[in-house]
């Protein structure tokens, strides 16, 4: 059962991340944005599983409480929304913040304080996830890079749990996010030249 949760969350992050690194790149970006954000709401269970089997609470809490974030990236993208709602924005955040607090609250109950290297490496992957999904559902480019910072966290978390393929899959997944980051810069500065 491990391996094939491994998989499966592994494939759909993957995917998610290469088809939202892929949108970064062309004009008419709804349709990859939208199986993007897919991807990583079916991924988003055997995480949740994974995580909370090894006793990573604080990133199983986060993987959970990043589902607002994740929704909302599918909302702007199947609305075609450029901002996002305020009401939505402020509840997101909300949600993200309850979430942290709650995930490192339960994991320092759990393990007397932050005594585990696995605990750094959650709060690494904590920031990563919920900031970088937020930023990347406003569009923002700096989101790809604190995806880079979730992924080596993760990659090294799974590495030390001995959990194969999740190391595989994170490895893979940093190249597609530097590639949606340069590619998400590029846009950016094309749209402000252009406006």
């Amino acid at each position: 059962m491990d391996i094939f949760l491994q998989v499966w969350g592994g494939a759909a992050y993957l995917l998610a991340k290469i088809l939202l690194a892929h949108a970064e790149g062309v004009q008419d970006d709804r349709k990859w944005r939208l199986i993007g954000w897919t991807a990583y709401l079916l991924g988003l269970p055997p995480w949740v599983i994974l995580l909370g089997g090894k006793q990573n609470w604080i990133a199983a809490a986060i993987e959970a409480g990043g589902a607002p974030a994740l929704l909302l990236g599918l909302v702007m993208a199947w609305k075609r929304l450029e901002q996002v709602p305020r009401y939505l924005d402020w509840g997101v955040k909300a949600l993200t913040y309850l979430m942290i607090a709650l995930g490192i609250a339960y994991s320092m109950y759990c393990f007397g304080g932050i005594t585990a290297l696995s605990q750094v490496l959650e709060m690494g992957v904590t920031l990563g996830f919920l900031l970088g999904s937020y930023l990347l559902a406003k569009k923002n480019p700096f989101g790809w890079l604190l995806f880079a910072g979730m992924l080596i966290s993760m990659g090294i978390l799974m590495y030390i749990q001995d959990k194969p393929v999740l190391v595989v899959q994170q490895a893979i997944s940093l190249i597609f996010v530097i590639q949606g980051f340069i590619r998400a810069r590029r846009k950016n500065r094309y749209t402000r030249r252009h406006t």
